[in-house]
């Protein structure tokens, strides 16, 4: 940590954070109490993980990183090991982090050969003049700089090859096209907003994209300001659900510029966006985000929301349904 980090920080500055992993037709009726245990846990593991190292004084962009990557590292969730497949049974990957202090932010998109896309997004903010880098370009610039390359096989799972073959076998059948073969299995991405001691606000998404997608299709997760966005004088948004929408609507930065300009408290900007603008275009999903005092709001407008949190007094949250139980 710089000593400037050092210097612009108290041992007593509150810290929180709150992470997602995924949205979507989350039914209690289609889970079994062996799943929701180990979702629960998972969700429970990773953000207590990012809550210890805020209160260390990590800064916010690696806490959202070391969160995320244990995300990325379980089967149950749509980014990394247990990432969605195209329809050609491969996996492409994408992720993103902005940093709300220096508005700093770096993405990677459809990359094939990268452990940890969260690492290869901060590579790019830290490391690189760019934004945004894809494909082999983004895998090259990775490998060149010391981050671990897999197999593409690694991301496989049982569970997203059946989900798959479900997906296609009803493009069969509706012969409608590509596009329409989405059915409950098309959401999934990870993500974690931060609050950390410098009273930075951070924000991180990592994702598998979409089941069967084809033609590179790239959804929200990398693209700044739809499904990532951080400003310290706002508030930082990870976004997951349909991504075509949250996309056309620049979905996490609209809910920071609503308090900005709007005056208007996070969670009448989240709920606004994610409640009001979302569902009138009918597109599914829902959003965690944090503001510069650590409040955090976790609106979804879909069946469920895999999400959790810990606020500035050290409360956990961990959830699924709309019920919150």
């Amino acid at each position: 940590m710089s000593a400037f980090a050092h210097e612009h920080q108290s041992e007593n500055a509150p810290v929180a954070i709150a992470i997602h992993g995924g949205a979507g037709t989350i039914l209690k009726s289609s889970m079994t109490p062996e799943k929701e245990a180990a979702y629960r846990a998972t969700l429970e593991q990773a953000v207590k993980h990012g809550y210890s190292l805020l209160k260390q004084g990590v800064p916010g962009e690696q806490a959202v990183v070391e969160t995320i990557k244990i995300l990325e590292q379980s089967p149950l969730f749509n980014a990394g090991v247990g990432a969605v497949y195209t329809f050609d049974g491969k996996h492409e990957l994408d992720a993103s982090i902005m940093h709300g202090g220096t508005k700093n932010a770096g993405a990677v998109a459809g990359v094939t050969t990268i452990k940890s896309p969260i690492e290869a997004a901060l590579l790019v903010m830290e490391s690189s003049p760019h934004v945004m880098l894809s494909g082999k370009g983004a895998e090259q610039y990775a490998a060149e700089n010391g981050l671990e390359q897999v197999d593409n096989t690694m991301f496989d799972t049982e569970f997203r090859k059946h989900a798959l073959d479900k997906a296609k076998a009803r493009m069969a059948q509706a012969s409608a096209g590509y596009g329409s073969q989405q059915g409950s299995e098309r959401f999934g991405t990870v993500g974690a907003v931060v609050l950390d001691k410098q009273g930075n606000i951070v924000a991180g998404t990592s994702t598998g994209g979409m089941t069967a997608k084809r033609y590179g299709r790239i959804g929200d997760s990398p693209i700044i300001g739809a499904g990532t966005y951080a400003d310290n004088e706002s508030c930082a948004v990870s976004a997951t659900g349909h991504g075509e929408f949250f996309i056309r609507y620049h979905v996490a930065a609209d809910i920071c510029a609503r308090m900005k300009y709007q005056g208007l408290s996070l969670s009448e900007a989240a709920d606004k966006v994610v409640n009001g603008i979302l569902v009138e275009a009918k597109g599914d999903g829902g959003v965690i985000a944090i503001d510069s005092a650590g409040n955090i709001a976790m609106p979804f407008n879909s069946k469920g929301m895999y999400r959790a949190s810990i606020s500035t007094d050290g409360d956990v949250t961990v959830a699924i349904y709309k019920d919150a139980l």
